[in-house]
């Protein structure tokens, strides 16, 4: 486990020396972010690969997004998905009911964590990336 922790660390460090713009990075992790909340478990890597690659997006930064939603966290999303699902569909009599609930409720909250995490990380990368092209000159100590 805590190499697991180790690795996802050294993912987001290396995320924030990439040369692409700070919206490119912030769209890609968002969508992998999107990506982790599908109940599509097993293959949510291998989407995000998919995606990335199709949408020209970085896709090692797309699926560092979908790796965020680790597995301790999944039965609170998928939980918060259903009870979501559920509001919204209300009748819920079969089990293609309460899968249709789980799609539509992990689709929502997925856009807002999706939505959360590009501003999030657009302010981060922005703020690095003008660091780093846009150094500030010394400041003139006065005689």
């Amino acid at each position: 486990m805590r190499a697991s922790a180790r690795a996802l660390r050294e993912r987001f460090v290396a995320l924030l020396h990439l040369d692409d713009p700070p919206w490119r990075v912030a769209l890609a992790l968002a969508v992998g972010v999107f990506i982790s909340f599908t109940p599509f478990l097993g293959f949510q890597t291998l989407l995000a690969l998919v995606v990335g690659t199709l949408a020209r997006l970085n896709p090692a930064v797309v699926v560092t997004g979908t790796w965020l939603n680790l597995p301790w966290f999944m039965p609170f999303v998928y939980a918060g998905a259903l009870k979501v699902g559920a509001w919204l569909l209300q009748d819920l009599r079969s089990i293609a009911d309460w899968s249709l609930a789980l799609l539509i409720g992990s689709t929502l909250l997925g856009l807002g964590a999706a939505a959360v995490t590009y501003v999030v990380a657009f302010g981060v990368m922005r703020r690095r990336w003008r660091r780093r092209h846009h150094p500030t000159p010394p400041k003139q100590e006065a005689a």
